[in-house]
């Protein structure tokens, strides 16, 4: 497939202001399509080849329900909005996830992974469990998101581009401060070499760059290295990489005494677990973790047994 056809889906995507983690993730989707279909192009196609497409990826490649899914959104953008093509009755609708309950840690065992961990990734993995935060906002928390004095975070554009604000534990207010002066010293570094802008959607580029050489727009967990932004062609300072929080934390989990699948969502299931246990307002822990439905805190009161206060089984009767 010719690469014209490639950049057109991502000039639609970009148009309507997709994140490139979704941009990436499509145009992923969309080349297998068409390589799985012999090269044809997809304006030549019926909604039998997607079908057969989600058939191949579900029976032979066995990928998971919420993998299948992301390939068809790919798909039904790729299909609506580029091609302006729409198909009706398709055999396979989006997959049924499995509702299981998320893995959350106890507070002894959050201290042993914590105490296998070094920095930077100690501070991000408190400020999951401390914070309730998904992993890519901690990541993506700039300096002047930080309000010590008010012992607050600001969630910027977190999921489903909603701003937040929540909870900031007393005992990261010195870790965060030298993080903070660490921060600084990176950034002096890199204005001395004549770069020390940080990296922003190209929207942000243009409205502030006036001021992306401002400490307070530095990322508080930044990058090793420099790069070249991928869309507006700049040097600047990322932050890191999820890749390579999710590569420490696995170390430190098997050198702890959890025996526990962990991942960075499991601290913050394990925040909002422990939030409900200490009597905290559901309402309240809703807004702190950014949920749009309560419906999707409740699953916490399930994992605490709420649903079953006061039942006592049949054999204990006995």
């Amino acid at each position: 497939m010719s690469s014209a056809f490639i950049e057109s889906i991502r000039q639609v995507l970009r148009t309507k202001h997709y994140s490139l983690r979704t941009e990436k993730s499509y145009l992923y989707w969309v080349r297998y399509f068409i390589r799985f279909h012999q090269y044809m192009h997809p304006k030549n196609m019926q909604g039998c080849h997607i079908e057969q497409f989600l058939t191949f990826l579900g029976s032979d490649r066995g990928v998971s329900a919420a993998t299948q899914n992301q390939a068809l959104c790919a798909l039904v953008f790729m299909f609506k909005h580029v091609l302006c093509m729409e198909f009706e009755g398709l055999k396979y609708g989006y997959a049924k996830k499995p509702k299981n309950l998320p893995t959350v840690l106890t507070p002894k065992e959050v201290s042993s992974v914590l105490a296998s961990l070094t920095n930077p990734y100690w501070l991000v993995t408190s400020i999951l469990y401390g914070c309730g935060l998904r992993l890519r906002e901690a990541l993506t928390l700039r300096v002047q998101n930080v309000n010590i004095d008010e012992q607050s975070l600001f969630i910027f554009r977190g999921k489903g581009a909603k701003d937040r604000y929540t909870l900031l534990p007393q005992q990261l207010n010195q870790p965060l401060q030298q993080q903070i002066q660490w921060v600084k010293q990176i950034h002096e570094k890199d204005l001395s070499n004549g770069n020390g802008h940080t990296s922003v959607p190209s929207a942000l580029h243009r409205k502030y760059r006036a001021v992306l050489k401002d400490l307070s727009w530095q990322y508080l967990f930044p990058s090793t290295t420099t790069c070249c932004h991928p869309i507006d062609g700049y040097i600047c300072r990322h932050h890191i990489h999820e890749s390579s929080f999710s590569k420490n934390l696995r170390k430190a989990v098997v050198k702890s005494s959890v025996k526990k699948r962990v991942t960075a969502h499991t601290f913050r299931h394990s925040f909002a677990t422990q939030l409900l246990a200490q009597g905290s307002d559901i309402r309240t822990v809703q807004e702190l973790l950014g949920h749009k439905d309560l419906r999707t805190t409740e699953i916490y009161t399930h994992v605490l047994g709420q649903n079953r206060a006061g039942t006592i089984s049949p054999f204990d009767r006995l």
